[in-house]
């Protein structure tokens, strides 16, 4: 069965995102500049960002601002937030003005009134407020996941807000041969959480992922910080499931817009990913491009599994 590619996001997010801060600190230098010592380098990555919300149509985005120079926006996957991303965000501080942040519906970003389906040109338009208020731009963008499709309708969009896009492992459905296979998977596992909740769904999830019986570590074995994300992360499975997983999964990216805007457009795929589904959907849409995908490190988490080596990466195609 194909997985559904949008839920790998949700579900690695959720097992992966509980032991971000707890592993092992490294020492090693970022695109060529020397990292912090080993005792100054954990306040780097995950202390202390600038912590506010923007006022913009329907909500308030939370939002966090580490570093100096050149704007960096991160864009989360599924239902992640910019805890995610903190020890990421941290690292590519120290060349950029990183901004990360809580997607509309998700953790400290609240919808105003009824919660709705997710409107990508809505999570476009605020991401394009994020970057005016963080200076107006042009903006180096990453985005991972359903966040590089919300990156895509930035740069197809707002063009004269972005420098540069990282595509990471968009889940470009629409961009298949056929994809019915994949829309089929999302629905059926749309339709068990209808009928069965969210629990169902994720055993359901694991299920097709070949996870079952996995578990995420205790909250008590984990930092404070990484607990909190963790927690957050969670308690956003239903609003995705209910909103946010079918309106990104057949959201298609306008590539004719794309190709003649002037935002350079990077779609990276990881290493770890080959041969599945989600690498297979970045293929298609860089080849509507015209443009060769990237590699890098790990796979559709792997910002998380090899934090400095992701920074490296990412650092490397911006420059």
């Amino acid at each position: 069965m194909h997985k559904p590619a949008l839920l790998a996001a949700l579900a690695a997010g959720a097992m992966l995102c509980a032991l971000a801060g707890s592993m092992a600190q490294t020492n090693e230098p970022i695109g060529g500049v020397p990292a912090n010592p080993p005792e100054t380098r954990e306040t780097v990555m995950t202390t202390n960002p600038a912590s506010s919300t923007l006022e913009v149509p329907g909500t308030r985005i939370y939002r966090e601002t580490r570093g100096s120079g050149p704007v960096l926006l991160v864009i989360p996957g599924g239902p992640q937030d910019a805890g995610v991303f903190a020890e990421l965000a941290g690292l590519l501080a120290e060349r950029y003005t990183v901004v990360t942040y809580d997607p509309r519906g998700n953790s400290r970003t609240s919808v105003d009134g009824a919660s709705a389906d997710l409107d990508v040109d809505v999570q476009g338009d605020d991401a394009a407020r994020l970057i005016e208020a963080a200076g107006g731009g042009p903006a180096y963008v990453f985005g991972t996941s359903g966040g590089a499709q919300i990156g895509l309708n930035l740069a197809a969009r707002h063009p004269h807000l972005v420098k540069a896009l990282v595509a990471h492992e968009p889940p470009t459905t629409m961009l298949l041969d056929d994809p019915s296979e994949a829309l089929a998977a999302d629905k059926a596992l749309y339709d068990t959480y209808k009928r069965e909740g969210v629990d169902a769904a994720m055993a359901q999830f694991f299920g097709m992922a070949g996870l079952e019986g996995e578990e995420p570590p205790s909250e008590f074995d984990m930092p404070p910080e990484a607990a909190e994300t963790f927690a957050r992360v969670a308690g956003n499975f239903e609003y995705w499931l209910a909103h946010g997983m079918i309106p990104l999964s057949v959201y298609e990216p306008d590539i004719a817009a794309l190709r003649a805007g002037e935002p350079r457009i990077v779609v990276a795929i990881g290493e770890g990913s080959a041969g599945q589904p989600i690498a297979e959907m970045g293929e298609a849409l860089a080849r509507k491009l015209g443009v060769e995908p990237v590699s890098f490190p790990g796979d559709h988490m792997g910002f998380e599994q090899d934090v400095v080596g992701f920074a490296e990466a990412l650092a490397r195609v911006l420059r």
